[in-house]
């Protein structure tokens, strides 16, 4: 095992508008050690969602590079980062982005289903983790039949199920309360603290930053400042 979870360098990524150059990120470095867990902050438009997207494979840099647990994305084809995210980094978004046709159940197996794990273990991992969650009573029900916190939780329990090195989170509470938002990151600090999962979440929210222990703030596509949490929430 590596040292740091992630590793990224010069990176770059312009975006084209008509004549316009948009420089989304503008020579970023970040470095994240197994374990940590990170808020990207920032107003609107400062690059974090866009740092977390490049660093989850999910979308290319313009320039600079992008290790993963040792993994170097660069020149991979399409089908090996498909492979690379599967194996190595799961996702939680601000939509939840649950297969509304899917139960609980099948939402959370549906990873391993990709992966190519047989259907009894997929189905016995599924549930290991939706009942460690406190989930097991919404292993039948729809994405429709469930409040958004719930939604979220079976969407976090999608993401860990493969026990993934890295947790990247999007706006994770922008749909949540307070309440339902709190006991969001008290389960993401489980994950980190109990699991030693890495995380890192893009967020506006004062709630999230507060259970992080690093803050890093973008402003204009550049890191201003990267310092720790020293009062975690909760």
């Amino acid at each position: 095992m590596t040292e740091f979870v992630v590793v990224a360098d010069k990176l770059h990524k312009d975006y084209t508008q008509g004549t316009l150059v948009v420089k989304a990120l503008n020579d970023v470095a970040l470095s994240v050690r197994h374990g940590e867990f990170v808020s990207l902050v920032g107003p609107s438009g400062s690059g974090k969602s866009t740092l977390l997207h490049v660093l989850g494979a999910l979308d290319a840099a313009s320039a600079g590079s992008v290790r993963i647990d040792g993994d170097d994305l660069g020149g991979k084809t399409a089908r090996a980062l498909t492979e690379l995210r599967l194996e190595k980094i799961g996702f939680v978004f601000q939509a939840f982005n649950l297969l509304p046709v899917l139960s609980a159940l099948e939402n959370v197996e549906f990873v391993l289903q990709l992966q190519g794990v047989k259907k009894s273990e997929r189905i016995d991992r599924s549930r290991d983790v939706l009942q460690a969650l406190g989930l097991s009573d919404l292993e039948n029900r729809r994405p429709g039949d469930m409040s958004g916190g719930q939604q979220q939780r079976v969407a976090i329990a999608r993401a860990i199920v493969a026990k993934p090195v890295l947790l990247l989170a999007d706006e994770p509470s922008a749909n949540l309360d307070t309440q339902t938002t709190t006991e969001l990151c008290e389960l993401l600090r489980t994950i980190n603290s109990d699991h030693g999962m890495t995380i890192i979440t893009a967020t506006h929210d004062p709630l999230v930053m507060g259970f992080s222990s690093r803050r890093v703030e973008l402003q204009d596509g550049r890191i201003v400042s990267d310092s720790p949490v020293t009062n975690t929430g909760g």
